[in-house]
């Protein structure tokens, strides 16, 4: 038999992919480097798992730049993780609304507690409305601001 398909999100970076994987080692944590492959002193690609999720990057000059029409969602669990992450994630790169931001490189992330989802999904349709309501005026979520 062989190998089963599989599916991984590609990253084209212009430049510093090596820069880009570093960063990411240290906010994440939880990042696994599984092949490199250089040209020169350069890394040209890079095969690496965030939170077991599988990406490849590669550097090269030239390439499109990175837009909101496709992000990387991390579900964390609380404010001190939402905001540990988004302080890493903004303080060279730029903030956006509802929990969407962009790291240094461009890559758009997406910053949501797992507790959002209780007032989002509440069975009260006021308390659902006003936390939609409240979530549309963030950039960073806060957890707090959910309630009314």
């Amino acid at each position: 038999m062989t190998q089963p398909s599989s599916l991984k999100t590609f990253l084209w970076y212009a430049d510093d992919l090596e820069g880009a994987l570093n960063f990411y080692k240290s906010t994440f944590g939880d990042v696994v480097v599984k092949s490199e492959n250089r040209m020169g002193d350069s890394l040209f690609t890079a095969e690496f798992s965030i939170y077991g999720h599988d990406l490849v990057g590669m550097s090269v000059p030239g390439g499109e730049t990175f837009n909101d029409s496709i992000s990387l969602a991390i579900s964390c669990d609380g404010q001190e993780e939402t905001d540990r992450l988004w302080d890493a994630i903004t303080r060279e790169g730029t903030p956006g609304k509802c929990g969407w931001c962009k790291d240094k490189w461009g890559v758009s992330w997406q910053i949501i507690p797992r507790q959002m989802n209780d007032f989002m999904s509440n069975p009260d349709p006021e308390k659902a409305q006003y936390a939609w309501q409240a979530m549309r005026g963030m950039t960073k979520i806060v957890l707090a601001d959910f309630t009314a």
